[in-house]
């Protein structure tokens, strides 16, 4: 049986969800809470992708959920460090385009990592 986990920590002003693992059907309904808890506690939510190994259309449904969720709380929602399989089924569906993250001031840096 594969591993999933939704790690939730708030931050200033934003809370980051760490995916971990494999998302599937089985997790569904885990995934689609973590995201929509964090859509309802902050005005920023920044899924991070950077440790999960797989994600089906169950976990893309999950994210153009939470998406739906946060556009009509006026919330942004928005994935980081997607890579490998994950960043291809992303990509090939769209909604890589829809949850991009927003990209920095001119005068400020990216945050990498924090």
């Amino acid at each position: 049986m594969a591993s999933f986990e939704a790690r939730t920590s708030a931050q200033p002003g934003r809370s980051v969800v760490a995916l971990v693992g494999e998302c599937d059907l089985a997790v569904r309904e885990e995934l689609t809470s973590a995201l929509l808890e964090a859509v309802a506690s902050a005005p920023v939510v920044e899924v991070d992708l950077d440790a999960l190994q797989f994600l089906d259309s169950t976990g893309v449904h999950a994210l153009v959920t939470a998406l739906h969720a946060a556009q009509r709380d006026g919330t942004s929602l928005y994935v980081t460090n997607a890579h490998g399989p994950v960043a291809h089924v992303l990509d090939i569906t769209g909604v890589g385009a829809l949850l991009q993250a927003p990209n920095p001031a001119p005068n400020q840096a990216p945050n990498h990592g924090a």
